[in-house]
């Protein structure tokens, strides 16, 4: 075999197994989860009387929050170009948001009535993953859904690696939420995970009696927010959320943990991918980590495409290439 081509077959495997190696384990699972953040907001006490109120005291100077890191471009797979808002964008819809003055307590809720979904009752998006550091494509994912007459609901999707990535380290995550239609969107009362075949012990069970979740990771029980939903959920719960000019509060659960997602709109964009040029509203749910995801205002609000980015700042971005 000549060398050159020799050198360049080496060439092509060492740049996959480099984008293996970076791969960040929380896009197909796994991985030890850092220790839970636990914050605990209480109402201000009532004032005094004026009477008797006391002097005002002074308020120290606050500093100015630091400004959110800038993200990664987006790789050549999908072109975006910003656009004005139009007066077709949606209304939000808080109904589907939790409150955003602080952690949930367990509360008290009635069984809300089914409503109907925005989508079709089936359907299919598939989507190419990219490393955005090197341009390459790693993976391949696909979302199904389907909902039932009786306002019930099952997404379920599929995550793999692809490529001379997967000949390194197959990897290949199994993830379904199933629960109801309700007036504020998605009511998830199941989330199940596999990883190759296996059960990742990544489940959760919903119980809106009680406004509870029981993770199976760690056997706990915590309280959830009315509208929480679990991680495959949420990209299709922000659907029901509209434009969020004032921005939300969500509460997703990630199989491992229960967390509080601050969901912001960036605005309306026009980006093209290779299942087409979509109309898109721009959303951003950040923790400890970014997710982004834009959704076709002209697609029944699909989302087409999602871009996570870690602590460390890598980026993975999974782009739509077929819609059924």
């Amino acid at each position: 075999m000549p060398v050159a081509l020799l050198a360049a077959l080496f060439g092509s495997l060492a740049i996959h197994a480099a984008a293996l190696v970076g791969m960040d384990v929380e896009l197909f699972g796994g991985g030890p989860e850092p220790p839970p953040l636990r914050a605990e907001l209480r109402p201000l006490p009532q004032p005094p009387p004026a009477a008797l109120a006391a002097p005002k005291p002074e308020v120290p100077a606050m500093t100015k929050p630091a400004k959110p890191r800038r993200l990664a471009t987006a790789t050549p797979a999908a072109r975006v170009v910003p656009v004005e808002p139009e007066a077709d964008e949606p209304e939000a819809n808080d109904a589907g948001a939790a409150p955003t003055n602080g952690s949930p307590s367990p509360p008290t809720m009635t069984r809300q009535q089914p409503a109907k979904p925005l989508l079709p009752a089936s359907g299919t998006v598939r989507f190419a993953i990219f490393k955005e550091s090197l341009g390459l494509q790693v993976g391949r994912a696909e979302h199904r859904w389907e909902f039932s007459e009786d306002g019930r609901y099952r997404l379920t999707g599929i995550t793999e690696t692809s490529g001379l990535v997967s000949l390194f380290k197959p990897i290949r995550i199994e993830t379904e939420s199933s629960g109801r239609m309700v007036a504020g969107g998605l009511q998830p009362e199941r989330y199940r995970s596999l990883k190759n075949g296996k059960d990742a012990n990544e489940n959760a069970d919903f119980d809106w009696s009680t406004g509870e979740v029981r993770l199976s990771r760690d056997r706990s029980v915590r309280p959830v927010a009315p509208g929480s939903q679990d991680l495959l959920s949420l990209n299709y719960q922000l659907a029901f959320l509209g434009s969020l000019p004032e921005g939300s509060v969500l509460g997703v659960v990630t199989g491992k943990k229960y967390e509080l997602y601050a969901v912001d709109s960036l605005g309306q964009e026009v980006i093209e991918t290779p299942a087409g040029r979509f109309r898109t509203l721009h959303l951003r749910a950040m923790t400890d980590n970014v997710t982004e995801i834009w959704i076709a205002l002209d697609r029944e609000r699909l989302p087409v495409k999602i871009r996570f980015t870690d602590k460390k700042g890598e980026s993975f971005e999974q782009v739509a290439t077929d819609i059924e």
